[in-house]
C-alpha cells in the first residue's frame, strides 16, 4: 500500500496502478497516423480496383468519409477517435461503414475492409516503421511506483503481443504484472474489464488507480469504483477532450508516491 500524490498533495492510497498504453505508457500517434493515412490509401486503391475507377467527386468523398472514421487530422490523429480509441474490429466497421456510404453494400463493404486490414497490419507495432516510443517521464515514474511497492499493469484495446512487445522494448515488463488486451472478455471500456484486470492482479478496485487519457477509459474507471481515476493529457499533439471532474497530469513528474514516511517524488 502506498499514498499516491499529484503535484505533492495526497490523492489516495492504493495498492496498484492501471495504465492505459496508447496514448498513455506509449507515444503511438506517429505510428497510429502511418496506419490510418495507409488505411485510406489501400481502401480507395481497391475501391477502384474492385468497383471500377472512382471520379473525382466519388473519390473526394470516399477518402473524406475514410479519414472521419480514422481521425485523421493533417498530421495528428483525433485523440477521440476510432483510430485512437478503439480495437481493431471497431476500426473494421467503421472503415466498411464509410464504404457503405460510397454505394457499396454491406457484405462488399466488410470485404473490402477486411482485405484493407490485412495489407496494412504490418504497419502497426513493434514491426512499424514508426513503433511507439515510451511517454516522457515515465520510465522514472515506473520506478518510483516499484520503490514504493505497488504493482503495475496496463489495460488497453491493443492486443497482447501488442503490450508486451512495448514493454520489453522498454525494458519494463518485470515492473508489470498483469495485463487487459482486445483478446479478454469483456474489452474495455466495459467495468468488467478493470474488475478482471483486478482479480488478476489480487487486488481490490477501490485500492487502485486508474491513468488513462480517454473519457472512455476515466468513465470506465469510476463504473468499476476505481479509488483514484487520472486524465493524461501530454500523449498526443492536441491534448485529449477530457472530462475536467477526473484530475489530470501532464508529465509524469507530477505523479508520486510515498510508502510509510519515505517519499518517492
Amino acid at each position: 500500500m502506498a499514498l499516491l500524490l499529484l503535484r505533492g498533495e495526497p490523492i489516495g492510497e492504493v495498492d496498484a496502478v492501471l495504465f492505459d498504453k496508447d496514448g498513455t505508457l506509449s507515444i503511438s500517434e506517429p505510428m497510429l497516423h502511418a496506419l490510418a493515412t495507409a488505411r485510406v490509401t489501400h481502401g480507395l486503391k481497391l475501391l477502384g480496383e474492385r468497383h471500377g475507377p472512382l471520379h473525382a467527386r466519388q473519390g473526394s468523398r470516399a477518402r473524406e468519409l475514410l479519414e472521419q472514421a480514422y481521425g485523421l487530422r493533417g498530421q495528428g490523429i483525433d485523440p477521440a477517435g476510432t483510430t485512437a480509441v478503439a480495437c481493431r474490429e471497431h476500426n473494421l466497421i467503421s472503415t466498411a461503414t464509410a464504404l457503405t456510404q460510397v454505394g457499396l453494400g454491406w457484405p462488399e463493404a466488410l470485404e473490402l475492409s477486411q482485405e484493407v486490414f490485412t495489407v496494412t497490419d504490418h504497419l502497426h507495432g513493434q514491426g512499424s516503421a514508426s513503433p511507439p516510443g515510451a511517454s516522457p517521464g515515465l520510465h522514472g515514474l515506473v520506478q518510483r511506483l516499484a520503490g514504493a511497492g505497488l504493482r503495475c499493469a496496463v489495460i488497453s484495446n491493443d492486443d497482447q503481443a501488442g503490450i508486451e512487445a512495448f514493454l520489453l522494448s522498454q525494458g519494463m515488463r518485470p515492473h508489470f504484472q498483469a495485463s487487459w488486451s482486445a483478446e479478454h472478455t469483456p474489452r474495455k471500456p466495459d467495468p468488467a474489464a478493470v474488475l478482471g484486470l483486478c482479480e488478476a492482479l489480487g487486488v481490490e478496485p477501490d485500492r487502485c488507480a486508474l491513468i488513462g487519457d480517454a473519457n472512455s477509459d476515466l468513465r470506465m474507471a469510476r463504473s468499476a469504483g476505481v479509488g483514484v481515476v487520472l486524465g493524461y493529457l501530454a500523449g498526443w499533439s492536441s491534448p485529449p477532450p477530457l472530462d475536467p471532474s477526473f484530475p489530470q497530469l501532464s508529465h509524469w513528474a507530477e505523479l508520486g508516491a510515498r510508502q510509510g514516511d519515505a517519499i518517492t517524488p
